[in-house]
């Protein structure tokens, strides 16, 4: 009996130890897939995407600094900007390197590469899912 629970415990704890990993990658794509889609929608009301000063924080109150936007919508774009599931804020990059902007998350490993659950979680490979 507690060889067949031993196999067991073998063959089910690796595939639930690797639940939260996956949790926290699909969350990521979900706030990188929010994030850009207020992205896009401050962009059609002001011609622009916020510039690098004035960031993602542009999503949630009017931008002091830079270009003012010419028709930022009382509000906001986001109720506030997330961090990422390892605690970390989203990289954005104006211009991006992938599109015309980038979001990204370092992943777990919070650092730029990796592979795996430490690889960059990045708009370019959300929005192609």
């Amino acid at each position: 009996m507690v060889v067949i629970l031993g196999i067991l415990a073998g063959l089910i704890v690796p595939r639930i130890m690797d639940r939260p990993d996956q949790a926290r990658v699909v969350a990521a794509q979900n706030d990188i897939n929010a994030i850009m889609n207020a992205l896009k929608l401050y962009r059609l009301d002001n011609g622009t995407y916020p510039s690098p000063d004035q960031g993602l924080a542009a999503l949630v109150t009017r931008p002091e600094t830079g270009d003012a936007p010419r028709n930022w919508k009382s509000g906001g774009y986001l109720d506030r900007v997330p961090k990422d599931p390892w605690g970390n804020d989203y990289q954005y990059l104006n211009p991006g390197i992938h599109g015309e902007v980038d979001v990204v998350s370092l992943g777990a490993d919070r650092q730029a590469g990796g592979e795996g659950y430490n690889a960059d979680i990045g708009s370019w490979v959300v929005g192609q899912k």
